[in-house]
Parts: structure tokens; C-alpha cells; sequence
């Protein structure tokens, strides 16, 4: 991959690229010492993948991400002295458009091989996820906007990636505590930061978040997220669990699979969502809740931080409404009003 690099401390920039080329398979085509920098550089050459400090002079990492998205869009992993410790500004950067955080590796010390380990494994599962060759694109034929109505029980499933905390927050915020809908999210990110999602985004709205764990059933009123990569799905009972296969899905949790067996498996009434992110996942998951009549929804071009998914949903015909941001939260509002009777989108 061709990979660019943002940092403001020159022995961090030497020690990344460093361990960027000690494979053999990328190649650093620029550096940056700051955010207005790399957005500069980008605009001239468009890396594969860009390692984004978040703490700079001038233009921080969060705009930086920000404006790179939206002007000359690329793979983006946060690269930041301690992730722990900078919370709040990474899930801004990821609302932002980064993909994926990943600790400084250090210089030097015990740590030091580790840290490049976990660099460079973050950099390979970077490169699977923009590399996929498109499969099936084509648009299917023209299905209905219904729902399976069976008792008004709602579940509405959430998949989304590049961008997607901030997407959250503004869909999941529309919901009052009392709704009457139970929300299950997957979000792509690595596990060790699903604590910091769940607290991160029950601050956002009035529902409250947490971690999904084995045998939970959704519960109206409670958004689930993910606790670990293994994939999230709802079993013939009703109830979530976790599991490895398939293995070779690059994306852990995967959208598709958890979107899969919703189609298979949920009794009552669902709806499905894609949002913002980078790759495929979702969109063909998102297809088969479609075709089980579950309505389904995709984020639009422009409010997307990242037209990727919501992209591949509509070459598939997948979505039933391809909706602005601000869109969806009401319309999925207006579908749980509309109770057990609606067979329809609103």
C-alpha cells in the first residue's frame, strides 16, 4: 500500500516508517508535521492509507480526517500516543471518517515489538477491508417496502463503519427512553474500544448502551452493541450470541452476518439500516432482510463521511429508501408509530 504519515515529532515519523516498510509490501509516499499539511499533501497524492496523529499544532488529526474525507476520501487509521487516554478525540476522528485507532508503538523497550505488531496488523486488516473486489453488483429486481408485521414487537438493526459514531449519535438521538423498539448495533471496531463506544454514545442520547453479551435478548428501549470481533447474531430463539464462522469475513463483527440472521431467524417486526463506511459489509445482508420484506434504509451520498456500504447497498438494490442522515431517525420514528397494521415505509 501507499501509505502517508502525520506527526508532528520527527522521531515518531522515522519509527512509523520504519515499521511501515520493514515488510516490504507498502511504501511511504509522504510525511506531514501537521493537519493543514496532510490535506495539502492528499489533495496532490491520494494514499492508500493515511496514519493520523490526533494532537498537533494548528489543524488537529479530528479536522484534518475531516476535511480529507470530504475532499479527497482515503483509508484513515488514527495513530496516537495513548489511546486510553484520548477517548473522547478518537471517537471524534472516527465520527470523522477514520476507520480504526491504534497506540503509538514505542521506541524502544519491552513494548516496542508488540507496538509494531499491532501497527502493522491494523495496516494488513486495513488492506483487506479497501482492497475487496465488488461481488455481485447489479441492481436486483424490484421488491416491496413491507414489513413483517407479527405482533409489533420492533427491532431495529443498525450496521455502519468509517464515520459511524457520529452517524449513531444523530439517528439513535432522535429516540426518546420510553421508545418501543429494541436497537442492536454493529459498528466496526476493534473490541478494545466497544467499552469506550458504548459510555461515548449513551452520553449522546437518552437510550442507554451497552455491551451485548452471550443469551441477551434485545429489549425495547436499550441500544446492544458488540463486545468482541467475533461475529454478533440472533439465534432461532430470539436470543445473541457470538460466533467465529464464517472465519474467513474480513470484517469482525460483520454487519452481513448479523443482518443474515435476522432474515432468518427474527419472529416480529424489524428493520434494517446501513450507514456510513468504508467497504461492502452490510449490503448484502441488508438485501436479504429486503427480500424477507423487512423495510429496509441506506444513508445518501452527501451526508455519508464515507459512501461506501450505503454505496454498495444501492448498486444491489438493497435499500428500500436511501435517505440524508437527518432523515432516517424520523422515518423510523414514523414507522414504529405506525404500529403492527403499517406494511409499509413511511
Amino acid at each position: 500500500m501507499k501509505i502517508g504519515i502525520v506527526n508532528d515529532i520527527f522521531l515518531i515519523v522515522e519509527s512509523l516508517r520504519r515499521a511501515v516498510v520493514s515488510t516490504g509490501e507498502h511504501e511511504v509516499i509522504w510525511t506531514a508535521r501537521s493537519g493543514a499539511e496532510a490535506v495539502e499533501l492528499c489533495a496532490r497524492q491520494i494514499p492508500d492509507l493515511i496514519l493520523m496523529d490526533l494532537i498537533m499544532p494548528g489543524m488537529d488529526g479530528v479536522e484534518a480526517t475531516r476535511r480529507i474525507m470530504h475532499a479527497t476520501p482515503c483509508a484513515i487509521l488514527v495513530v496516537t500516543a495513548t489511546v486510553e487516554g484520548s477517548v473522547r478525540t478518537v471517537f471524534e476522528a472516527l465520527g470523522a471518517g477514520a476507520l480504526d485507532a491504534v497506540d503509538t508503538p514505542v521506541l524502544s523497550g519491552p513494548g516496542a515489538e508488540l507496538g509494531i505488531r499491532l501497527l502493522l496488523t491494523k495496516i494488513e486488516m486495513v488492506g483487506k477491508m479497501i482492497g475487496l473486489n465488488p461481488e455481485g453488483i447489479g441492481r436486483s429486481k424490484t421488491m416491496p417496502l413491507g414489513s413483517i408485521n407479527r405482533n409489533g414487537e420492533w427491532l431495529i438493526a443498525i450496521g455502519t463503519s468509517a464515520g459511524g459514531p457520529a452517524a449513531l449519535a444523530r439517528v439513535l438521538g432522535t429516540f426518546p427512553a420510553n421508545v418501543h423498539a429494541s436497537f442492536v448495533v454493529v459498528q466496526h471496531l476493534d473490541s478494545h474500544f466497544a467499552p469506550g463506544l458504548a459510555d461515548w454514545l449513551g452520553h449522546q442520547i437518552s437510550l442507554p448502551v451497552r455491551l451485548a453479551t452471550e443469551g441477551d435478548v434485545p429489549t425495547p428501549g436499550q441500544v446492544l452493541l458488540p463486545s468482541r470481533e467475533d461475529h454478533l447474531i440472533l439465534n432461532s430463539n430470539g436470543t445473541l450470541s457470538y460466533t467465529p464462522d464464517p472465519k474467513e469475513y474480513v470484517y469482525r463483527p460483520s454487519i452481513d452476518a448479523f443482518f443474515d440472521s435476522i432474515a432468518a431467524h427474527w419472529k416480529h417486526n424489524a428493520a434494517g439500516v446501513l450507514l456510513t463506511g468504508m467497504g461492502r459489509d452490510g449490503a448484502r445482508g441488508l438485501k436479504k432482510m429486503r427480500e424477507t420484506n423487512f423495510p429496509t434504509l441506506a444513508q445518501d451520498q452527501t451526508s455519508s463521511a464515507v459512501y461506501g456500504m450505503p454505496k454498495a447497498a444501492a448498486e444491489i438494490g438493497a435499500a428500500a429508501r436511501i435517505l440524508p442522515l437527518s432523515e432516517i431517525g424520523p422515518a423510523l420514528s414514523r414507522l414504529l408509530r405506525s404500529g403492527p397494521s403499517m406494511n409499509r415505509l413511511p
